[in-house]
């Protein structure tokens, strides 16, 4: 199971342009998490990673805009990476993007370029 990780990026400018409170920003990483594993329960290495709760292993990397966030999500799509990217509405702008769970060496590749998320 340790080598199996659940990525998160989330928008880093959602805070500093858009001036949302840090537990707005939680909530959209909560929101892309809780879709992508609702949508993928059935999937084989989702399943494995919620078999053992106390030692799942979640990265949280950061977009600098909307924009970065859309072309991850794109570049996501085309090698068929299963993803949710999160649209917060009302303002129906993308937030986070959250990966089902993957083994590490098959998406690293795709997101090894974000910094972990600062505060």
């Amino acid at each position: 199971m340790s080598n199996i990780v659940q990525y998160i990026v989330v928008r880093s400018d959602l805070r500093s342009a858009l001036n949302w409170p840090m537990g707005a920003v939680i909530a959209q990483c909560c929101h892309a998490t809780a879709a992508v594993m609702h949508l993928n329960s059935e999937d084989t290495d989702t399943i494995s990673y919620l078999k053992d709760l106390d030692n799942m292993h979640k990265v949280v990397l950061e977009a600098k805009d909307e924009a970065a966030l859309v072309k991850l999500s794109e570049k996501l799509k085309e090698h068929e990476i299963k993803h949710k990217l999160w649209i917060e509405q009302p303002e129906n702008i993308a937030t986070c993007i959250a990966l089902k769970p993957y083994v590490k060496d098959i998406v690293h590749k795709y997101v090894k370029h974000f910094k972990l998320l600062k505060e």
